[in-house]
């Protein structure tokens, strides 16, 4: 099977016909040099969009039996809501088919945890679109980190937030289930704070051990947290923190990300998201700051995302995706929850 992938373009089918998945995975698979094969979509208008963007002839389908089947489908992207992973995942490794999954990993840690077991039982690569790790600003800023750059990183800090009101849509379809409890499993926490955990992960190459948050119900009026104050440490004692948020007016400055270290920073504007760019800055000890080179800076991070996954099912790599240490964010998730006191 690896051998065969290699020599050949991927057959990607696509799980939930969505806004991420029309305006970036489908095209980013198709940068990639892969051909989306099918999708599936319990919409008529989301498989209509489908066949119209992607000259799909009989790969749009209304279930997941359907499209398991083709024999042209190689791998499976899943980007439904999160309650429904689960049961596209576990039946994706049933049918032999690497997934790459929207994240959260779930909405659930026990369907995280049931979705690694399948994965693990089937033997099939799982991985979380976790599309931060590829972006070129953050690929650049790892590498200057693990040379020294900024001496030993003492603390990372991140905001990352959005505005979602409680009739958001891209789409037009009418249904923000990221508002709705049952479907999401939280709100801005669940939404947004995995990405920051896992960059976090990434940037020092070791992973947040102990983490606490407070959420908060403040703006929007619905049943999920919109805003969340997350603080950790990694396992080597960096501390991060995190604020996350669906209540700050998009036109406001709202994503940063900056490592601290005991010789310097690295401070990105912009770079959290899904397209390439933002402004990269490394300041020194004595204050002077000046541009971290960024190569391949107008990549596509989603579009590298789906050429690493190509690769890692090529290869046998499990370090560039791995399902144990996406299960490791969703415990974090879980515990943070858990362990906060209530949204007020």
């Amino acid at each position: 099977m690896v051998t065969a992938l290699a020599a050949r373009t991927l057959g990607w089918g696509i799980v939930g016909y969505g806004w991420v998945a029309r305006d970036y995975a489908a095209p980013a698979i198709l940068a990639a040099g892969h051909a989306v094969r099918a999708v599936c979509d319990p919409m008529p208008a989301a498989r209509e969009a489908a066949r119209a963007a992607l000259r799909l002839e009989g790969g749009a389908h209304a279930d997941l039996a359907s499209l398991l089947g083709d024999p042209a489908v190689d791998a499976i992207y899943v980007a439904t809501p999160n309650h429904l992973h689960r049961a596209a995942v576990e039946a994706a490794a049933a049918a032999g088919k690497p997934v790459l999954c929207e994240k959260p990993m779930a909405a659930t840690l026990a369907d995280a945890e049931a979705m690694a077991e399948a994965a693990s039982r089937a033997g099939i690569l799982l991985g979380t679109a976790f599309d931060q790790r590829h972006h070129p600003a953050h690929a650049a800023m790892r590498e200057a980190v693990a040379a020294g750059l900024i001496g030993t990183p003492t603390v990372i800090r991140i905001a990352y937030a959005c505005w979602l009101g409680p009739d958001w849509s891209v789409t037009g379809e009418g249904d923000n289930w990221r508002a709705d409890p049952a479907r999401a499993g939280g709100g801005a926490l669940m939404d947004l704070a995995p990405h920051g955990l896992d960059l976090a992960e990434y940037l020092l190459r070791e992973p947040v051990q102990e983490i606490a948050a407070l959420t908060q119900r403040r703006v929007q009026p619905y049943a999920v947290d919109d805003g969340a104050l997350l603080i950790g440490r990694t396992a080597g004692g960096t501390l991060v923190q995190l604020h996350v948020a669906y209540n700050c007016p998009d036109a406001l400055p709202r994503r940063r990300l900056e490592v601290l270290g005991a010789a310097g920073q690295i401070v990105a504007e912009n770079t959290m998201g899904q397209d390439a760019g933002g402004r990269v800055t490394h300041t020194d000890a004595q204050g002077r700051s000046r541009p971290l080179p960024v190569p391949d800076a107008d990549a596509s991070p989603f579009a590298r995302q789906m050429a690493a996954f190509a690769h890692a099912i090529a290869t046998g790599d499990r370090e560039t995706f791995s399902a144990a240490r996406d299960l490791h964010t969703m415990r974090l998730l879980h515990r943070a929850y858990s362990e906060g006191p209530a949204c007020r």
